[in-house]
Order: structure tokens, then sequence, then C-alpha cells
């Protein structure tokens, strides 16, 4: 059983190790662009990459809440559960976050999916609405992006095949992306009242 742990979690370090820091870097800018303008960002994604969404928006939206500064709008798509299954009922499973999008997003918007194949239909789906309201659609994948790879504007991608290990990564990358947005929004002079 210890063998399977410290494997485990040697397998985990050395995937860590393999991610681009500029892709993360080029995430943080996105993401304090959008802030500094104004703009939103949006994240969301099926199963674990749901709670992922959720996560990374109580991060982003209350972890970067500073005195005197205005507020990051983070809006996870994944919370509504009634307007999920209604899209799903009503419609298709794969309009479940598209159609929320298609009432929000606006040009500049920051749009956030989470597919560990990057095949998820609802996550493609969403990505086009996003790109057709001129959005900034970001990836974070694992296998080789998949389908949507081909339709965002920006991806970070974890290579590997292991579902667990590449969700593992994306909650990492979440806590890297939101500390260094909070820094410096922290770091900026307070706004002028």
């Amino acid at each position: 059983m210890l063998k399977e742990i410290s494997t485990y979690l040697n397998q985990v370090s050395a995937l860590a190790l393999k991610i681009p820091s500029k892709n993360i870097e080029e995430l943080v800018m996105i993401i304090l662009e959008a802030y500094e303008n104004g703009r939103r960002v949006f994240v969301f994604g099926n199963g674990g990459g749901s709670a992922t969404s959720s996560h990374f928006v109580c991060d982003l939206a209350k972890g970067t809440a500073t005195p005197g500064k205005p507020r990051l709008k983070a809006v996870s798509l994944s919370d509504n559960v009634p307007l999920i299954t209604a899209w799903a009922n009503d419609t298709d499973y794969t309009n479940t976050f598209g159609e929320q999008l298609r009432n929000l997003v606006e040009e500049r918007d920051v749009v956030v999916g989470f597919s560990g194949s990057g095949m998820s239909p609802n996550v493609i789906n969403a990505f086009r609405v996003a790109n057709k309201a001129g959005a900034i659609s970001v990836l974070l994948s694992g296998f080789n992006g998949g389908e949507a790879i081909n339709i965002v504007k920006k991806s970070i991608i974890v290579p590997s095949e292991d579902m667990q290990q590449i969700e593992d990564i994306h909650l990492m990358l979440c806590h890297i992306i939101f500390r260094m947005v909070r820094d410096r929004i922290r770091e900026n002079e307070p706004l002028q009242e």
C-alpha cells in the first residue's frame, strides 16, 4: 500500500512540473485584464471539473476581495442545479452551460471550462457561445485537449490520460492562478473613492 501511495504522489509531482509556467502566467494576465476592465470570469465543468469550477470561483470571488478595490466578478455556471437541469431536460444536456452564458457573457469576458478529456459536448458548446460573443475562451484539460483544443483561444493541457491526476493538477493550477491574481490585486494602490 505504501508503494502505491508513493507512486501516485511521484507521478503527480512529475506531472506538475510538465505544465509550462508561461501558460499559467498567461491565464493570470487574462484574468487580471478582465478584472481591471470590470469584465467577468465564468467557470464551469462536469463532474470533478464542476467541483473544481466552484472551488476556483470561491477563491477568485472571495479570496481576492481587497479593501478599497473593486471585486473580481467570478461566476461558476456549475452551481445553479435548477437551471442546469431545466436546460438539460427541456432542450439537451449539451446546452447546460452555453445557454447560461447566452444570458450573461459579453465581449472580453473570460470563459474557463474544465474538461479532462476535452471532449465534453456541453463544455465545447459553451466555448462556441463564448467565442461568438467575443469572450476569451480558456480550456483546462488533459489527454491531448480533445475537440475543445481546436475551439478555444487559450489552453492549459495536463499531459496525462489519468483522469484523477489531471483533476489533481487542475485544482493545483487554480490555486496558483488565484494566489497570483490575489497578490497582484493587493500590490496595487487602493482606488480613490
